[in-house]
């Protein structure tokens, strides 16, 4: 069986695309529709960065929400924030 692919919003390449929506509900949809691993992949990476700059925990409702707010805010806007006061790590 071939790779489900999409064209993908944040790369703007045609890729293999999700296995299953990531999230429930019409934003999962909308990711698994419009967005290929290889860009789930960058956006968990950065989503890593937002756990840890603003010391969220996971179990809370809280993280949840700024998960999906990260994930419209990552794929289908151009209002990327990044957490105030962060600086980026210096090449090696």
């Amino acid at each position: 069986m071939s790779e489900r692919m999409v064209k993908c919003v944040k790369l703007g390449q045609e890729l293999p695309g999700l296995k299953t929506p990531p999230v429930p509900g019409e934003l999962g949809k909308k990711v698994y529709e419009n967005v290929s691993q290889d860009a789930w992949n960058e956006f968990l990476e950065y989503f890593k960065m937002v756990i840890n700059e603003y010391r969220l925990d996971l179990t809370s409702p809280t993280a949840d929400q700024i998960f999906e707010q990260k994930i419209e805010e990552y794929f289908f806007s151009d209002n990327l924030t990044m957490p105030e006061g962060y600086i980026p790590p210096k090449e090696s």
